[in-house]
């Protein structure tokens, strides 16, 4: 009886906790602020990455094995180590100090592109060399312009890239490392989900972190169903 009675009032405080966070209107600005910074890294890194993947995927240069090396060694970047990196460079007294982007959602946005940019690239490179290369010889055949043959092997290898698509933004929204060193967590301005986690848990606020936690996998989670429903419905055509 001690037992459930524990449990009970556990459950009881959590579900207080849990409302007292989500009528909190920080909540869903950190939320907001979360999404925008994600969404636009994960924009950068497709309109930089798929041209890049494409390229190192057809061309034929020197150095392109040496390219698709340093791509594939980025795809295990320590975020860590990214947002030390950024950090040093915006710093004030680094190279791009007068730029004044530190601790600020730009600087955020810089590390989590060089975090997913790798990703995108090396999934792109990789989902269009394992197509049929006959397929470009038959287009370049039919005369199609090379912009055109590009279209149609992105069209043809849909599937994989919105797989690239949801893999980078996986890579950012759930980071806090780099977004920590950067951003330094600061209310109303740099601070997201996940340092707000970070920060709720070393403050021994558990509850807290576990309902941020929820609400972090929950975005994710049907961010991740809807390009899926759009995978699959591509997938069936």
């Amino acid at each position: 009886m001690v037992t459930r009675a524990n449990s009970a009032c556990h459950a009881f405080l959590f579900y207080g906790q849990y409302n007292m966070l989500f009528n909190n209107p920080d909540i869903w600005e950190v939320t907001l602020l979360s999404l925008k910074v994600s969404g636009l890294a994960t924009l950068v890194s497709l309109l930089i990455g798929l041209p890049c993947g494409t390229m190192l995927a057809l061309g034929k240069f020197p150095g392109r094995s040496f390219l698709l090396t340093i791509v594939n060694t980025g795809m295990a970047l320590p975020p860590v180590v990214v947002g030390l990196a950024v950090a040093m460079a915006l710093w004030r007294s680094g190279p791009l100090g007068s730029l004044q982007l530190i601790y600020t959602p730009a600087a955020i946005v810089i590390a989590q592109v060089i975090i997913s940019l790798p990703v995108v690239t090396g999934l792109t490179s990789a989902s269009l060399q394992q197509m049929d290369p006959q397929l470009r010889l038959q287009l370049l055949g039919l005369g199609a312009s090379r912009a055109q043959m590009v279209l149609v092997l992105w069209q043809e290898a849909r599937l994989s890239l919105l797989a690239a698509l949801m893999a980078g933004f996986g890579s950012v929204i759930s980071e806090v490392g780099a977004s920590m060193m950067v951003g330094g967590n600061i209310l109303h301005q740099t601070r997201v989900l996940t340092t707000a986690i970070v920060l709720e848990t070393n403050k021994g606020d558990f509850s807290s972190a576990i309902a941020l936690g929820i609400l972090l996998l929950a975005i994710t989670f049907l961010i991740n169903y809807a390009l899926t429903w759009i995978q699959q419905r591509g997938a069936k055509r």
